[in-house]
């Protein structure tokens, strides 16, 4: 599980949120709690094409993979 960092502001009736250290991952609801899960599941999806990108690109290479924990 990673931790990142989430900003929800209120505009009119809808939340919109996004995550500071992920460009793209953003999103609304009609609720803070739907904006939540709905950033949930957009930085999931970034992550796993990121990753599926990554991939694709490093086939056939030789590489390295590995865990990189950073402490900020």
């Amino acid at each position: 599980m990673e931790k990142f960092t989430a900003v929800f502001e209120q505009e009119g009736e809808w939340w919109l949120g996004y995550i500071e250290e992920l460009p793209g991952a953003n999103t609304q609801g009609r609720t803070l709690e739907e904006a939540r899960e709905n950033l949930k599941e957009a930085v999931k999806l970034i992550i796993d094409a990121n990753r599926e990108l990554a991939r694709r690109e490093t086939q056939g290479k030789t590489i390295i993979r590995e865990e990189l924990l950073v402490a900020v």
